[in-house]
């Protein structure tokens, strides 16, 4: 397995080596006498299947058949390489409805809350990312990274590079159209003597850890009585462009995915929030 995951080279390297982790996190809690060696034909269907509820146990939303797929893939590389005789994962099938939104969002008007809610010592810079996060779509590995050479502010306009897939990817590059509001949230860059931009972060964000506690802590104020990780702020994003009228082609460019198939999620969100709208008015009694 270790010599599969270092020589792999594909974009999703990351989620191929969270999968064998999750594999020998697995072993070490339902098998611990497998722990520090576990032959070939150990691997058994039996094995397999309780492989499977311990992910579907750990995992969230997807992230049980994302990393399914992974460890799937790893076995068939085992197979074909003759160290395992028979491939333990036939017919064992992890399932999850993956064009479901799980993810809590923020509405327009929990976000005015937020926006509109502050309190002392408030760290301002994960203020301003978050909320830049919320209007533009952008992951947190992102919004940390973005540097005033990001921005064209001429043109109002902001280029980067995905980080998820900077270097797998041609199609990483992501440009989005920035309002003065957003202008002022990034601030004015700072010249040199001859009047040059001194390239710097935008946002002096801290540990991710950090910056999850002060969003918990500001969610809490603001009196919204949901579940906000930074990620939400992403789908917050898609959801509420969506529903004021923005066209699935346009939120994946904005979200910088490759096809649409990772945007549908959000449209199926949109519909259950108008049916929701819908079951909210008094009932109809003719």
């Amino acid at each position: 397995m270790d010599a599969y995951y270092n020589s792999y080279t594909k974009k999703d390297v990351r989620m191929v080596k969270e999968a064998i982790q999750r594999f020998r996190d697995f072993i070490e809690r339902e098998y611990p006498l497998y722990k520090t060696r576990i032959l070939p034909e150990q691997l058994n269907k039996e094995m397999m299947l309780k492989f499977v509820d311990y992910l579907q146990e750990k995992g969230k939303g997807s992230g049980a058949v994302t990393y399914y797929k992974r460890f799937k893939k790893l076995i068939k590389y085992l197979v074909e390489n003759n160290y395992i005789q028979k491939n333990p994962c036939d017919g064992v099938i992890c399932k999850t409805d993956e064009e479901t939104l799980k993810k809590d969002i923020l509405s327009v008007d929990e976000m005015g809350k937020l926006i509109n809610t502050t309190y002392p010592k408030q760290n301002q810079e994960v203020r301003r990312a978050f909320i830049f996060c919320l209007y533009t779509g952008i992951r947190y590995c992102d919004v940390k990274d973005l540097r005033f050479s990001n921005v064209d502010f001429s043109n109002k306009l902001l280029s980067f590079n995905k980080k998820k897939t900077r270097h797998f990817s041609s199609k990483s590059c992501v440009n989005i159209p920035l309002n003065d509001g957003l202008l002022k949230l990034i601030g004015e860059p700072i010249e040199n003597e001859e009047g040059d931009v001194i390239d710097g972060v935008i946002f002096n964000l801290p540990s991710q850890n950090m910056c999850l506690k002060s969003l918990k802590h500001w969610v809490k104020l603001a009196g919204i009585q949901k579940h906000i990780t930074w990620h939400c702020a992403r789908h917050s994003f898609a959801v509420n462009i969506l529903n004021n009228g923005a066209i699935i082609k346009t939120v994946a460019s904005l979200l910088g995915h490759s096809g649409l198939q990772h945007t549908e999620k959000y449209t199926r969100a949109v519909d259950e929030l108008k049916q929701k709208a819908i079951d909210s008015l008094p009932e109809l009694k003719l």
